[in-house]
């Protein structure tokens, strides 16, 4: 019998002082049986992060052609593709065929991103329409208390720092450029 994926609903009040957008979000997500609470909050900080009125969650983990985030225009275009993780370099190259934009948040367990980076720095940095941030892995990792089938979270972003608060903690993340930020 296959295991369902949980449903997560999370409610944000995002005040995102670089971008100057503010907004109560109001999402749902679907942990699939093999996501991290990790996982699940970074997708969550992707969606705040990139949040507009037309950003979407996909399929995810159950398929191998989506991102985790979208944005289509109105032609079905894809204008923004948000991955998580540490994908290959044919992911993010098809990625990058596919969309005007490409945003990966880079994180792993200790000492794993920047390998990675190493090794493929010199040929993501060909893809103009590829940004890639780094988060901290004790950062990242923080993030997984937050995670709760009913997330309240209160999202302040002020000179690229990223507060996080619920009602009983507070997580600050210094996502670090590593492509295509200036």
């Amino acid at each position: 019998m296959a295991l369902k994926s949980t449903i997560c609903k999370a409610q944000i009040q995002l005040a995102d002082m670089d971008r100057h957008h503010y907004d109560d979000l109001s999402l749902t997500l679907a942990q699939h049986p093999s996501e991290t609470d990790q996982r699940l909050m970074v997708r969550l900080l992707a969606f705040a992060l990139n949040a507009s009125e037309d950003l979407a969650f996909t399929r995810g983990l159950s398929t191998d052609d989506e991102p985790e985030l979208w944005r289509k225009d109105l032609t079905g275009a894809i204008e923004l593709w948000i991955e998580l993780g540490l994908p290959d370099e044919d992911r993010l190259r098809k990625a990058c065929q596919r969309s005007r934009q490409v945003i990966l948040y880079a994180y792993g367990e200790e000492g794993a991103v920047r390998p990675w980076w190493d090794k493929l720095q010199h040929r993501l940095s060909r893809f103009d329409n590829l940004i890639i941030w780094r988060l901290p892995a004790e950062q990242s990792r923080e993030l997984a208390e937050l995670a709760d089938r009913s997330i309240n979270l209160q999202c302040n972003v002020q000179e690229g720092q990223v507060m996080l608060s619920d009602s009983r903690r507070t997580v600050i993340l210094d996502p670090e450029p590593l492509l295509g930020v200036d």
